[in-house]
């Protein structure tokens, strides 16, 4: 399980995160949403130990998260920091070299799914294919927990639907955490099990998707609304 316990985050004088608590269910697709500074991608560089908490905890599986965490945690950022000189072909040599858990058939037969030959250069991808490509490596690796940040950032709103069904099925939810997040809420909201929606570094809520719709009787992107307006108290 996933643990942030009493975590606040600053940078410099910044506050990005503001002693949330919070845990991540296992075998669990949750998506984390809020509006741009809300501190989304901290909490998944926290997670994945990429940073570490001005205070509090960051727990995985009962163990504080660092860089050696990686074993367990499969993080794709929102932006690129790939080799532009590699070609995809390259790239997947590259993560199958660096963890065990990279899975070489998996991730081409989603990069096959994602119409990316192996061939290209990296520097040569549009915004939206080398967004593809991070998916695919990232997807490839049998880690407990995935994170994908912003995943459909630059993605053709006429290809996101498609993705995003292929996708789920390289997840397997026995073994697996998935989450997500995104500011395409509707094209994923069939998807999530879970949401926890984040605003200026404090959790507002957090709420199976399926007692939103039974509770509230609403969609997800209402229901965040309704918190950012203080209309849905959040317990």
């Amino acid at each position: 399980m996933i643990e942030l316990q009493h975590v606040s985050k600053k940078y410099l004088l910044k506050k990005a995160l503001d002693d949330i608590d919070v845990s991540f269910p296992i075998g669990k697709i949750i998506g984390v949403i809020g509006e741009n500074g809300s501190g989304k991608s901290t909490m998944l560089k926290l997670i994945a130990g990429l940073l570490q908490p001005t205070n509090g905890e960051v727990l995985i599986d009962e163990k504080h998260a660092d860089r050696k965490i990686s074993t367990k945690v499969a993080y794709m950022s929102d932006i690129d920091q790939f080799y532009p000189f590699f070609t995809v072909n390259q790239l997947v040599d590259f993560y199958e070299s660096q963890f065990q858990d990279f899975h070489r058939e998996k991730a081409r037969d989603i990069l096959r799914l994602m119409h990316i030959e192996g061939d290209e250069k990296i520097k040569h991808l549009s915004k939206g294919n080398r967004g593809r490509v991070k998916m695919a490596v990232t997807l490839a690796r049998n880690a407990p927990y995935i994170l994908l940040d912003e995943p459909f950032s630059g993605l053709d709103p006429m290809v996101r639907t498609s993705i995003v069904q292929g996708m789920i099925q390289y997840i397997d939810l026995q073994s697996q955490t998935l989450i997500i997040t995104t500011h395409e809420i509707n094209e994923i909201e069939a998807l999530l099990d879970e949401v926890i929606v984040l605003r200026k570094g404090k959790i507002l809520g957090q709420q199976s998707t399926e007692d939103i719709r039974m509770e509230y009787q609403i969609s997800v992107v209402d229901w965040m609304k309704q918190l950012y307006e203080g209309r849905t108290k959040y317990e």
